[in-house]
């Protein structure tokens, strides 16, 4: 096992180093539309534990589909969406959604409903 370590190391560091394309444009539109919608929700979102602005979660998600664009190769708005605005990757707690004393949603549900409505003609 211990002469397999090499080869396992070299595969993963190549896949996390490997630098992905870009998403395709209309796909990026999606997710644009989707973190503005987020935002002009007056919906409230939770991060570990915390509740943060529809404002303050945009700039979050921003920062980590930037983050998930550069390191993997995820090709759909829906793929990103289970990739960086479905829970912490430091803590892997879930991210939750809650709008006009509603309960909490996962944020994922809130985020894909969202991108549906984007879609809809």
């Amino acid at each position: 096992m211990p002469q397999r370590f090499p080869a396992v190391a070299a595969l993963l560091i190549s896949i996390f180093s490997a630098h992905a394309d870009p998403l395709a444009p209309t796909a990026q539109a999606e997710l644009a539309a989707v973190l503005d919608r987020l935002e002009a929700s007056g919906c409230q979102f939770n991060r570990n534990g915390t509740w943060h602005s529809g404002a303050e979660a945009r700039a979050h998600l921003r920062k980590k589909f930037d983050y998930v664009e550069k390191r993997t190769s995820a090709r759909s708005p829906e793929e990103y969406i289970e990739l960086a605005a479905s829970k912490s990757s430091t803590t892997g707690k879930a991210y939750q959604v809650r709008c006009n004393g509603r309960a909490p949603v996962a944020s994922s549900t809130w985020l894909l409903q969202q991108l549906q409505d984007v879609r809809r003609p």
